[in-house]
């Protein structure tokens, strides 16, 4: 990464002298698996005689032409940037350079499958990788018309941003090769410019967009995946996408045409490339999947269709403004899902999943305001994170609640209108919010969007001998480190035990501002069994139960009927036990007495992922065994009991394999794997038969020989990421010796085998096992970051730090580092400090639980 960072001062300079009119990028993917060849040229205005810089990282460099004069390549380029002295009023440049492909999921990424050696190509650009293709200037307010020509094997598809042309020979370049010229783009940003190419199968339709036109619809997976591909279902989502937008927004799609590509080893879920979209393709179901899955399956298409319109058609000028793209994008997926399609209850698959990650981040050292300073592209890279997604949807769904969703659609409508294919800023659509609700929404950006951190919420209650309220106070408390206290538009539900259920009788909306707010029309009302604070889920905040709603939750919270209620309830609880407010075993207690009917997907994935951390990291150390055993104990008998077929069942299972470790357990999987005990309704199909192994492999049960054995039969490229997974997780010094070196030692693996094997590597039923590394693992980061892309970098530094071990040591280890590397780079250090602060959580929650009550 030395050399490769751009600054928003030097961005800031270069914008000052530059305009860019269009780039012709003719690109040669026939030369070869290591590089391909791209000729670039620009047409710019510019300050005359000025100096600037060009971004473009090669593998070489053979030619550059700057208004008709050849510059000599080894004087004015360095790799990473090419040098543009004396420029005119008008230029031309010619850059004519190798480029290298990787494997790291950036840039140009090349994929080989495993099941039939077909090659496949596709581009990530966001946040600084289109440079990585061709030469650009790197920044998103430099604007620019995109025409691409690409030469590739003639059996390929090739898709870019506008509609692919029919393709020609290419003549002499290569065999059976064939040259698409595409037209050029509207005027976009670099990052969102796209190349994907491949022999991909492609199912296509079409719709009618708002303004009459027909707009060609495709959807693509690799050859070997497209028996899995269910494209009837991904254009009917997307057809009600389109409809919803349009309609909500005002504007009718910009774009010629939407492709959606599920292409290999990818690092995202999906990413918005004008026309052009990635997603991932754990996607493309092969084998059975969750709900919760398949939901955020639908949110995410949504997602990136709503980019079509904020972050493509508009775009931020910096990437300070990168939250309100992703923020947006969150809030109208999420509101889309839940109205446009069959996934009606999206806002409690919001709160379980999103607001959780949003809570979560905000209580990290590193956290900072939703609008954040950006001095450089590192710091966008680590500010792709829970505030940048979760809370600043959070807080937008919050700020939709204070101006009323007409007004918010209408404001955004005259956004998209005023400023389509511009950029902006922050200040640009609350002007236009502003003018559609006619309310000053100066102060609110200022508490919400300037500054850090989560505010908590609890009710004060007091009543009569005959249980009625005579006093009713919510009591906003912040951390000392981010003081603010802010105001929230929320509800208070009151809920009473009616028939075996617990249902809300009474409910009232009203704004709270600073630490105390009196709500005089909740005094002469009976005390309910469960007071819940944020009904509805309105505001960001965390929120507390009063001491009687937390004790009528523990045994009844199963009873509460509406999802979105329970899913708070279950929030506030786990919140309280991260915040070593509650003990763990009472949390496992909840768990255990009321999991078994929770009937949303998300919330049920999310509870049992808590309920596994609880009983490894959060319960008292010696008392750690036990609890794991009777979690798995637990999930057993609730996969027993579960209807079979269904969702929670095959959740009950796949967490069963994940804590089952000693004992009966143990065989229980082994008969499983194996065949010899059936479950009703459960499949073991490909991916729930990795996982049994895995877990086999991780309790001592099974090796390389059976891993080698199911790798036979599963050669795909899925099958070698289970098999890095499994062979990682083998239970020996030797074992995890083998996966520390493959990852650290050399720089071969994907980014998809790093991120499986680290898995694997942290996978243990010993935790001591992982005491011979933490001094290595803190003698290699500087290292590794220096010498790794960021996208390697950052899943080495994450994926390796042995969390597991949640001990003193590895505390004090974790600030001695950061105490004497104080001038290691920023994104590394936050990184680190992240996970120090999982530990400290750890402990302190174990220190709670060792406490009786």
């Amino acid at each position: 990464m030395p050399g490769e960072n751009l600054t928003r001062l030097e961005a800031e300079e270069r914008a000052a002298l530059v305009s860019v009119h269009d780039y012709d990028v003719v690109l040669d993917v026939t030369t070869g698996p290591e590089v391909f060849r791209s000729e670039t040229t620009v047409r710019f205005a510019a300050r005359e005689g000025a100096s600037t810089f060009i971004d473009a990282i090669t593998a070489a460099v053979h030619s550059v032409t700057l208004n008709g004069v050849e510059l000599d390549p080894a004087e004015v380029s360095d790799g990473v940037r090419i040098q543009l002295p004396n420029l005119q009023a008008e230029n031309e440049l010619r850059v004519v350079a190798d480029g290298r492909y990787m494997h790291t999921g950036e840039g140009l990424h090349r994929f080989v499958d495993p099941v039939d050696d077909e090659v496949y190509l596709y581009t990530q650009f966001e946040v600084p990788d289109s440079r990585r293709m061709f030469a650009v200037f790197e920044q998103p307010d430099l604007k620019a018309a995109f025409r691409f020509t690409v030469t590739a094997p003639g059996h390929w598809e090739v898709v870019s941003n506008s509609p692919t042309p029919e393709p020609v020979d290419a003549g002499s370049t290569s065999t059976g090769a064939k040259t698409w010229a595409f037209e050029p783009t509207p005027r976009i940003s670099s990052y969102i410019t796209a190349l994907i190419a491949g022999p991909y199968a492609v199912v296509r339709d079409e719709l009618t967009s708002a303004d009459g036109r027909v707009v060609p619809l495709g959807v693509f997976s690799r050859k070997s995946l497209s028996q899995f591909l269910d494209a009837d279902y991904i254009f009917e989502k997307t057809k009600q996408g389109f409809e919803y937008f349009e309609a909500k927004f005002g504007v009718p799609y910009p774009f010629a045409k939407y492709d959606q590509l599920f292409v290999p080893e990818y690092n995202a879920g999906a990413m918005e490339n004008a026309g052009a979209v990635t997603f991932t393709e754990f996607y493309v179901f092969r084998s059975k999947v969750t709900d919760a899955v398949r939901e955020r399956r639908v949110v995410t298409i949504l997602h990136e269709l709503a980019h079509m319109w904020f972050g493509d058609l508009v775009t931020m000028k910096w990437w300070n403004d990168l939250w309100l793209n992703e923020s947006f994008a969150e809030w109208a997926s999420t509101i889309a899902t839940a109205e446009a399609t069959e996934w009606t209850e999206a806002w409690t698959t919001f709160n379980s999943m999103e607001k959780s990650w949003a809570y979560r981040q905000d209580q990290l050292p590193s956290t900072h305001p939703i609008v954040a300073e950006i001095r450089d592209l590192e710091d966008v890279l680590v500010n792709f994170d829970g505030i940048t997604y979760a809370k600043g949807g959070s807080v937008l769904k919050q700020l939709v609640a204070w101006v009323g969703v007409d007004a918010f659609f209408a404001g955004v409508s005259a956004y998209f209108r005023k400023h389509g294919w511009g950029n902006t800023t922050l200040a640009d659509l609350l002007a236009e919010l502003e003018v559609a609700s006619g309310r000053d929404l100066t102060e609110w950006s200022k508490l919400w969007l300037e500054t850090a951190g989560v505010n908590t919420l609890r009710p004060e209650i007091d009543t009569d001998d005959a249980g009625l309220i005579t006093s009713f106070a919510v009591l906003q408390s912040a951390v000392a480190e981010y003081p603010t206290l802010r105001p929230h538009r929320l509800a208070i539900g009151f809920y009473n035990q009616r028939g075996g259920k617990l249902v809300r009788e009474h409910r009232v909306e009203l704004d709270v501002d600073g630490e105390r707010t009196e709500v005089a029309e909740l005094v002469g009302l009976a005390r309910p069994d469960l007071v819940l604070l944020n009904d509805d889920d309105l505001a960001y905040a965390k929120i507390r139960l009063d001491e009687q709603s937390h004790g009528v939750a523990l045994g009844n919270l199963s009873e509460i009927e509406d999802p979105l209620a329970r899913a708070l309830v279950w929030s506030a609880v786990w919140d309280a036990t991260r915040d070593a407010e509650t003990r763990a075993s009472d949390y496992l207690a909840l768990v255990g007495g009321n999991v078994a009917s929770e009937t949303e997907s998300t919330t049920l994935r999310i509870i049992l992922a808590n309920s596994v951390l609880a009983a490894s990291a959060y319960v008292a150390p010696e008392r750690r065994a036990e609890a794991r055993r009777a979690l798995a104990d637990e999930f057993w008998r609730l996969a027993q009991e579960a209807e079979p077929g269904s969702d929670a069942q095959f959740q009950f299972v796949m967490n069963f394999a994940t804590i089952a470790e000693a004992g009966s357990h143990v065989d229980e999987l082994v008969a499983l794997h194996d065949g010899t005990l059936e479950l009703e309704g459960l499949e073991i199909d490909t991916d729930l038969g990795w996982e049994l192994l895995i877990a086999l492999v991780a309790a001592g049960r099974a090796g390389d020989a059976e891993i080698d054995a199911r790798l036979a039969n599963d050669n795909t490229a899925t099958g070698q990421q289970s098999a890095a997974n499994a062979r990682a997780a083998i239970q020996t010094l030797e074992g995890k010796e083998r996966a520390w070196s493959s990852l650290v030692d050399v720089d071969t693996a994907t980014n998809t085998i790093v991120r499986e094997t680290a898995e694997g590597f942290l996978r243990v039923s010993d935790p001591a096992l992982l005491e011979a590394f933490v001094d290595r693992y803190f003698a290699m980061l500087e290292r590794v970051w220096e010498e790794r892309s960021y996208a390697i970098a950052e899943k080495l530094v994450d994926g390796l730090y042995p969390s597991p071990l949640a001990t003193r040591a590895v505390a004090d280890a974790s600030r001695t580092w950061l105490d004497t590397h104080a001038d290691a780079p920023a994104a590394l250090r936050r990184l680190v400090i992240e996970r120090l602060a999982g530990i400290d959580r750890a402990l302190a929650a174990q220190a709670r639980d060792a406490l009786e009550g």
